[in-house]
């Protein structure tokens, strides 16, 4: 019979990741800026944006023109792959899962290894408590960008849903070394339970 392992509190996932493109200056990609900032003031001037730019700017804003200027970025071919997702994400909070599902795997077809569709998909095969397909998106995104923390929390998870507890210890310590201080608590509690439960085990 397989042990039953009492949460002190009912962990929760983390959600959706959205793409953001909108970085355009060096520092944004990891890049110092070696110059120091100008004493006079310059102006310039910003080149008109994308459609998936303002898409996203609207996105952010919870502005509902955003759905359908993502669907002219996808026409025009303006980070399609990434307007899909963004489109996913959409469509799952308006609780139309099988169109989210279409975004996600429309945004694959165009980019393999899209990592925020991957792991938006393991977000959404984890809410059908599909673990097994979780599993397999959360993983495939961690090899597109094992740097990121929330893919690990997720994973640790389902681990532990699928009572693998070792790896499920092992994902959150991941976790716990990537995460902001305050959000890598979040582990902590889950993972005394599942250390609790290993040691009963064995």
């Amino acid at each position: 019979m397989a042990n039953i392992i009492k949460f002190p509190v009912a962990p929760t996932k983390f959600g959706f990741k959205r793409v953001k493109k909108s970085k355009r200056d060096p520092e944004s990609f990891g890049q110092m800026n070696l110059f120091s900032s100008p004493k006079a003031n310059i102006l310039t001037f910003s080149p008109q944006m994308s459609l998936f730019e303002e898409a996203l700017l609207r996105d952010e804003r919870g502005e509902p023109e955003a759905e359908g200027l993502y669907l002219k970025a996808i026409e025009a071919g303006d980070n399609a792959a990434d307007a899909y997702c963004n489109l996913g994400i959409i469509e799952s909070r308006k609780g139309d899962t099988a169109k989210a599902f279409d975004c996600f795997t429309q945004s694959l077809k165009l980019e393999p290894r899209h990592f925020e569709s991957h792991y938006n998909l393991g977000n959404m095969y984890f809410d059908l408590n599909d673990l097994r397909l979780a599993k397999m998106h959360y993983e495939l995104a961690l090899t597109i960008d094992s740097n990121f923390a929330n893919a690990y929390f997720n994973l640790g998870l389902v681990q532990t849903m699928l009572e693998d507890y070792p790896n499920a210890i092992s994902l959150l310590r991941q976790y716990r070394n990537l995460a902001e201080e305050e959000e890598g608590v979040k582990a902590d509690d889950l993972l005394s339970t599942l250390a609790r439960s290993l040691n009963a085990t064995n």
